[in-house]
């Protein structure tokens, strides 16, 4: 049985967090801050980026933390599992991003990190797939359930359809395509602010997705895989209740989210996610930059050594 979650994150400390960022124009989450407030926004950041690692080593997961890039303008470089995933057989995994400035945060030096007390067998790098414009931002386009070989992906700018097609044919995974919504009317940038897939468990905002074909089949995977359905309103999706995640802590299995997320779920709703719920605030990082606590964490499956 493959496993779906694991007690191992990698996460980047931001060092120009939101400094002229273009991702606002289709990530309908995200504010412009204002220049002169910048630099006070950056540094909040960061603050509520290490109260994260602190809150999630104490539950027992282990962070890996890479600094930000010197002289590197990357702006959106928190949220890192765009562009990298890792599976246990040992695969690593780049990934086409849709924005330019966000290209550049694909580095070498993660992977050699990894390599040192992990097995990295083989690599995938798709970046190439930006040539023709076609795009799959890793674990934001793509929510994984490992253990059924589902991949549960929304169409957007960020995830083409042909990209998700050939991603699923070379990893031999099943694809579950929709089109979603926020309560707006715009395009989900990201499948993972409003699904999340754990081991028993989906937190998803089904009233996203408006084509009932498409929420039929979206629904009956996740009951067929024996997921049990925790619904949230595109009011909850809006306030990041969609964007957690499920990881392995000292104890046992562990949900993480913001704060704002927590507080968003009604008590029935947290209870029905049947373990213990690890959040903290992550206002600036959810305003300026657009994505939240799940969106921070690239999960590490390689094999150690």
């Amino acid at each position: 049985m493959h496993k779906q979650t694991t007690d191992h994150v990698l996460m980047v400390r931001p060092r120009d967090f939101a400094i002229g960022s273009p991702t606002h124009i289709d990530n309908h989450f995200q504010s412009i801050a204002a220049p002169e407030d910048q630099r006070a926004i950056s540094a909040a950041a960061v603050e509520e980026f290490d109260n994260y690692v602190a809150a999630l080593r104490s539950a027992g997961i282990r962070v890996t933390v890479m600094e930000d890039q010197e002289g590197v303008p990357t702006p959106d470089s928190v949220f890192p599992n765009n562009w990298f995933s890792t599976h246990e057989d040992g695969l690593y995994v780049t990934y086409p991003m849709f924005w330019p400035q966000r290209r550049i945060e694909r580095r070498e030096d993660v992977l050699e990190v990894l390599d040192r007390d992990h097995s990295v067998l083989r690599t995938l790098a798709l970046e190439h797939w930006e040539n023709d414009g076609r795009f799959l931002e890793g674990t934001g386009s793509l929510v994984l359930d490992r253990q059924n070989r589902i991949a549960y992906a929304c169409f957007s700018e960020r995830a083409t359809q042909g990209a998700i097609e050939d991603w699923c044919m070379a990893m031999d995974y099943a694809p579950i395509t929709f089109n979603a919504h926020d309560k707006r009317g715009g395009v989900v940038y990201h499948t993972n602010v409003m699904l999340a897939v754990g081991n028993e468990v989906a937190l998803v905002c089904l009233d996203a997705v408006r084509n009932p074909a498409e929420k039929s089949k979206l629904t009956e995977s996740l009951a067929i895989t024996g997921k049990r359905i925790v619904g949230i309103s595109l009011d909850q999706m809006d306030q990041f209740a969609g964007n957690a995640l499920e990881l392995v802590g000292a104890a046992g299995p562990v949900w993480v989210m913001s704060s704002t997320a927590f507080h968003a779920l009604d008590p029935a709703q947290r209870a029905a996610l049947g373990a213990p719920i690890v959040h903290v605030p992550l206002p600036n990082i959810e305003k300026y930059g657009g994505g939240s606590a799940r969106c921070m964490i690239s999960e590490i499956f390689l094999p150690k050594k």
